[in-house]
């Protein structure tokens, strides 16, 4: 009876210690980077890649950066054991000039529940930039042209988010990488992040306008990037009012006339 009973015992241990390391184990490549110099305008990006080298998939809860000018991206679905995943750091160099030093804050199912993954560099503006490059490497550096440089929007309803679709050239021997995009009013965005464009290649980049304010509105919006050449701008234009259906018509004396 007391075999059965140190036999029993032992068995419930060896389950539980099974227990405990049934877990999923998420192992870097490295948990810092250093991006050195970097451009001003630029989206300087590095992806920590990581192993499950634990024995239960990993599920990533949230990815917290340290500052609203580091956007974090990640694995989405379980990363099964012996598989990998990626956290992605962006960090926005635009209006940013000087050293930076960034955290990204991992959260996650896996036997250590939280990991802090670093990024850091030094960012140049473009006059720096141009003085670290002979006349051939500057020749070299890729560069920004619009097919346009304004969009009319005509008469919008405040609240509504047009866009307007443009399409950029790289007319560089270098790729394009655009950057932040800047402007008085704050409004203007990216549908989607563009991705960096080959010498002599076009894309079309999506940008979307949600300006509030009504009355005849003129947005100078500056896109950031890594053409030396100087910075790049076009205008975005419209009517905004408060309700189109409303900006129709009104009765007066039962004669409709027109609202103004």
């Amino acid at each position: 009876m007391k075999n059965f009973a140190s036999l029993f015992l032992a068995l419930v241990l060896g389950v539980a210690s099974f227990g405990a390391r049934a877990q999923g184990v998420m192992t870097f490549e490295k948990e810092a980077h250093d991006f050195g110099n970097v451009a001003e305008g630029t989206m300087a990006t590095h992806e920590f890649k990581f192993k499950n080298t634990g024995n239960q998939p990993i599920i990533i809860a949230n990815v917290q950066a340290s500052c609203g000018c580091t956007t974090p991206d990640w694995t989405k679905t379980p990363v099964l054991p012996g598989k990998s995943g990626i956290i992605k750091a962006m960090y926005s160099s635009a209006g940013r000039p000087g050293i930076f030093n960034k955290t990204v804050t991992v959260t996650s199912n896996a036997a250590t529940p939280s990991t802090v993954l670093s990024i850091k560099g030094n960012v140049l503006n473009k006059d720096q930039v141009k003085a670290t490059l002979t006349p051939a490497q500057l020749a070299q550096s890729p560069r920004l042209v619009l097919d346009r440089a304004a969009h009319d929007f005509g008469k919008i309803e405040a609240g509504q988010q047009p866009v307007a679709k443009f399409t950029v050239k790289n007319t560089g021997k270098q790729d394009l990488q655009l950057g932040t995009l800047t402007s008085s009013c704050n409004c203007v965005g990216y549908k989607a992040t563009p991705a960096p464009i080959k010498p002599g290649q076009s894309a079309s980049v999506e940008l979307i306008y949600a300006q509030r304010t009504v009355g005849s509105m003129s947005d100078v919006v500056t896109i950031g990037s890594n053409d030396l050449h100087g910075d790049t701008k076009l205008t975005l234009k419209a009517n905004v009012v408060r309700d189109l259906n409303a900006a129709s018509m009104v009765k007066e004396s039962g004669v409709a006339v027109p609202f103004k």
